[in-house]
């Protein structure tokens, strides 16, 4: 039997897990449950023609719906004890200076991934949580954190650092750490095995754009800059998070409209992004008001739009060219109209994109910009869990 590895990745508001081979990549089985903390909770697992589904009912939190998954798995005779198991791998978003390579989850790494949770207050407790079950229900198994910063670690200073003052900074350690680096890594990596071209030879954008959202800028396989911070709020207009604000609207609401630091934070990270603005963060939903006339589902999309080209533009600066721009996640791999209006008009930079292209449904990596274009684009469906799953069991068995 070969060698397996449960992979867990807690979100904001959903909850993936999936028994991967890392040696041959495959997925044995492949559990997603959404909608977490509503009244009416989405719960799947498939393990090839086999589905078992669990929709409609409510799933008050992550601890919940990781024993949904677990009993999905039992009642599909995939009993976790015979599977080959040799580790399980959490997606850890947040470790500070101190946690960015693979590292074996310990009570003193989840001690100090709960200080940290100021920082990622959206993913750091729901992923402790779900470390915290697992090594209660798989208390025999080493479990790896794998840490979304990762990829950001050695970013050039300049690009690194914020411009306050200093002995503040190295204090507080005060850095932009960048975020979803597992997945910039995937995918820049699978652009190149796309393009057959060597890594160390492109210069990439790669635009993760889900729930959360991110950019970044790769030269020759190093990341350069990245659109996420100190905190995973930092940069593109979100489902639920600001993304860029100017900092001093924070002092502006609490000197004058009396609103406390909390407030301000839950504002930021859950009621804003396109929620805030235009009333959902489902982009399905979004469109569907949209279409039916709604001005402000209408703002909700031309602000994020605007923020994404804005980003594109910037990184293109960065690089000085760019070869690929990459996009990913659930927005990035299924919204043709995201990918067309956050492109549109720049030919003039090599950048165009093919209707037809963008528009042909496909399950793999595939590109959507028009032949002989100097940039090419590129839809790269992104595996976290295969990269969280070969990092877990590399560290522990080599």
């Amino acid at each position: 039997m070969s060698a397996t590895v449960l992979v867990i990745n807690s979100g904001s508001s959903s909850l993936k897990c999936q028994l991967v081979e890392p040696d041959s990549g495959e997925s044995r089985a492949d559990s997603i449950i959404e909608r977490i903390g509503e009244d009416s909770a989405l719960a799947g697992l498939t393990i090839g023609d086999l589905e078992v589904r669990r929709d409609g009912t409510a799933i008050p939190d992550h601890e919940a719906a990781l024993r949904t998954v677990f009993d999905m798995l039992d009642e599909a005779g995939a009993h976790v004890e015979s599977v080959g198991l040799v580790a399980v791998g959490h997606r850890a978003v947040h470790g500070g200076r101190q946690f960015y390579a693979p590292t074996l989850v310990t009570d003193e790494l989840i001690a100090r991934m709960k200080e940290l949770a100021p920082l990622a207050p959206l993913h750091n407790p729901p992923g402790v949580l779900g470390m915290e079950v697992a090594r209660r229900m798989l208390p025999d198994l080493p479990h790896v954190a794998v840490f979304d910063t990762a990829f950001f670690h050695n970013l050039p200073a300049a690009a690194a650092n914020y411009a306050i003052d200093r002995e503040v900074a190295e204090r507080w350690h005060i850095r932009r750490y960048g975020f979803h680096g597992t997945s910039h890594r995937y995918v820049s990596e699978q652009a190149a095995v796309f393009l057959d071209r060597p890594y160390e030879s492109l210069n990439q954008i790669v635009l993760h754009l889900g729930n959360g959202a991110s950019a970044s800028a790769i030269a020759g396989g190093r990341a350069v800059d990245t659109s996420m911070g100190l905190t995973p709020m930092e940069g593109l207009v979100m489902g639920t998070r600001s993304g860029d604000v100017d900092p001093g609207i924070i002092m502006y609401l609490c000197r004058t409209a009396g609103m406390g630091v909390e407030d301000i934070d839950t504002m930021l990270n859950r009621q804003s992004g396109v929620r805030g603005l235009g009333g959902e963060n489902d982009f399905r939903k979004l469109r569907a008001r949209i279409e039916s006339g709604d001005a402000d589902a209408q703002l909700a999309y031309d602000v994020y739009i605007h923020r994404l080209r804005k980003y594109v533009g910037a990184y293109l600066a960065v690089l000085g060219r760019a070869d690929v721009i990459s996009f990913t996640a659930g927005v990035g791999e299924n919204d043709a109209a995201v990918r067309r209006d956050a492109l549109a008009g720049l030919t003039g930079l090599g950048i165009e994109i093919d209707e037809e292209l963008n528009t042909a449904r496909g399950k793999g990596a595939r590109c959507i910009s028009v032949k002989g274009s100097p940039v090419t684009v590129l839809v790269v469906p992104t595996n976290e869990e295969l990269a969280i799953a070969r990092a877990a069991a590399e560290l522990v068995i080599g």
